[in-house]
């Protein structure tokens, strides 16, 4: 099992550590409710080095990621981060990933340089993916094994962590980016990403960074009452909002369109991976959609979960659900017929031979 330049330290604060992805990553500290809620009203940290980064440069460094991402890469601006997905050639998603366009500090005349950051399951796959399409002249190289990530969230997060930069955090756009100095370390990209819904931004820095970078950020944030987050509540927060998790809600046999992601999917862009089918996809709808649902019960939807309508009929499957600390009541997300996609709806979860009530929603959930 493999370990972050923090898994020691997160076992050292007493963290419930296990396996993800291949990592040994910290589930929950205090607990998933109270880190949740430090999140949604004050500010908490998460370990995410697991995740992967890739960089790609080159002349046609652009060309590549529009032939194999579904967004628009050439809208970008030096200091923009773009939400995208990674088709495959049957209309499904390899992965979901985030684009970001670095400075052109080490680049020659003519050349573009970009990050793209992965799931931590899915690197291998996505490495070589993006190898195969590159018939490009464009270099690509693997830094995820030396790169770390910390996700500092919450609507405290700006404030809390201000005395560590001459970057004004508050005034940073959503989705874009900086690269420079943070609690003392140079080259840190400081960006207003997240996965959570409740502001604040991501730090990435070399690993070995990593430890003065962490205990920078619990000083700093100490009088905000920080809470160190695991990903149990990294879980529930990106499920209030309707946020897709890979593996999950999405994979490689659902397409972008059913899944809600039509925003991400820009087919009048020119060609792309499937590019063709999701055309046909806008144009005519899919036989199923993604959709987030609130129950009239105590017990959680779980993953694989029939859904039914009124007459017991089968008509979706749950992909994710869980027991809103926002509501305090189960929610989840699944795919259904789309006749049974419009909010309001009524739906039925078989947990077993029981029928849990329940009711179409839009997310975010948290504020119904």
């Amino acid at each position: 099992m493999k370990s972050t330049p923090l898994t020691n330290t997160h076992i050292e604060l007493g963290a419930r550590m296990a396996e993800f992805a291949g990592y040994n990553m910290p589930i929950s500290y205090a607990g998933i409710r109270e880190e949740h809620e430090a999140v949604r009203k004050g500010v908490g940290v998460f370990d995410v080095s697991h995740m992967g980064e890739f960089i790609i440069r080159g002349k046609e460094a652009m060309e590549l990621l529009q032939k194999v991402t579904s967004n628009n890469v050439a809208k970008l601006e030096i200091g923009d981060a773009q939400y995208s997905c990674l088709p495959n050639d049957k209309g499904g998603i390899v992965d979901d990933l985030l684009v970001y366009r670095l400075p052109e500090e080490n680049c020659s005349e003519g050349e573009r340089a970009y990050m793209v950051v992965v799931n931590a399951s899915n690197i291998e796959k996505d490495w070589d993916w993006i190898e195969k399409h590159n018939t490009f002249d464009a270099k690509m190289i693997n830094i995820s094994y030396r790169s770390g990530l910390l996700a500092v969230q919450g609507p405290d997060a700006h404030e809390a962590m201000q005395s560590l930069t001459d970057v004004d955090l508050a005034g940073m756009k959503y989705y874009t980016f900086v690269k420079g100095k943070f609690a003392g370390i140079d080259n840190v990209i400081i960006s207003a990403t997240g996965y959570t819904g409740s502001g604040g931004f991501e730090l990435y820095c070399d690993n070995q960074d990593m430890k003065a970078l962490w205990d920078a950020v619990m000083a700093a944030g100490k009088d905000w009452n920080i809470q160190p987050c695991g990903l149990g509540a990294r879980d529930t927060l990106r499920l209030e909002m309707g946020y897709c998790l890979y593996g999950n809600d999405i994979d490689d046999t659902t397409s972008p369109i059913e899944a809600g992601l039509s925003w991400i999917t820009k087919v009048k862009k020119g060609d792309f991976t499937s590019q063709a089918i999701f055309a046909a996809q806008k144009a005519e709808g899919t036989p199923r959609k993604l959709v987030g649902f609130v129950l009239n019960d105590r017990r959680a939807p779980r993953h694989d979960y029939p859904i039914v309508n009124e007459a017991g009929e089968e008509i979706g499957i749950v992909t994710s659900g869980t027991i809103s600390p926002s509501l305090d009541k189960p929610i989840g997300m699944g795919y259904v017929k789309k006749e049974y996609a419009k909010e309001g709806t009524k739906i039925f979860v078989m947990a077993r031979k029981k029928q849990l009530e329940g009711t179409v929603s839009k997310p975010p959930f948290y504020k119904v």
